[in-house]
């Protein structure tokens, strides 16, 4: 997690647990420059960075959502069917590169996924999530992994349940 503070970031630090954080786990470093703080930083930010420089965002938050990082390894986009995640998502866009942690590549693909949705699943890795407050992000976050807990579940029961529902969900919006 991190949030943009003018041209500082303050983040968590490398392998910090976030259901357990502490003062100490958080770091505060350069959005452009290095510091002498930047070593303990997460791997992943060289990735929060370049959000913040390509985005209005002001918080972002990484999580490994067990769904959706499933469904990405399928699609090339998640599309909530559910209320909650079809109105707050729309359509998760899923991108993808060779070295997935804090990679350059990463840096590079991702944020102008972030640029129109304020999500957007790594390939295989994982979420980013962005928002003005890390409460913001955070919602989103638990929105998606919601929506593709329920995609998967209804993929047990068959896709032919998920085009009925749509096309039902289809004629109640012509009502």
């Amino acid at each position: 997690m991190s949030v943009r503070l003018g041209d500082r970031i303050v983040i968590t630090r490398r392998g910090a647990m976030l259901g357990r954080l502490r003062p100490e786990d958080l770091v505060e470093t350069g959005l452009e420059a290095d510091d002498a703080m930047v070593t303990l930083a997460s791997t992943e930010l060289v990735v929060h960075r370049a959000i913040y420089r390509a985005t209005s965002a002001l918080a972002i938050v990484h999580t490994h959502p067990l769904h959706a990082t499933a469904l990405s390894l399928v699609e090339d986009a998640i599309v909530p069917v559910d209320s909650e995640g079809s109105y707050l998502l729309h359509r998760v866009p899923v991108v993808a590169a060779a070295k997935t942690v804090g990679s350059a590549e990463v840096a590079r693909i991702l944020p102008p996924a972030l640029r129109d949705h304020p999500i957007a699943v790594l390939r295989g890795h994982g979420a980013f999530a962005v928002g003005e407050m890390l409460e913001e992000a955070y919602m989103v976050s638990t929105t998606l992994e919601a929506s593709a807990r329920i995609l998967c579940i209804l993929r047990s029961l068959g896709t032919d349940r998920i085009r009925e529902y749509r096309e039902g969900a289809d004629r109640y919006d012509r009502w």
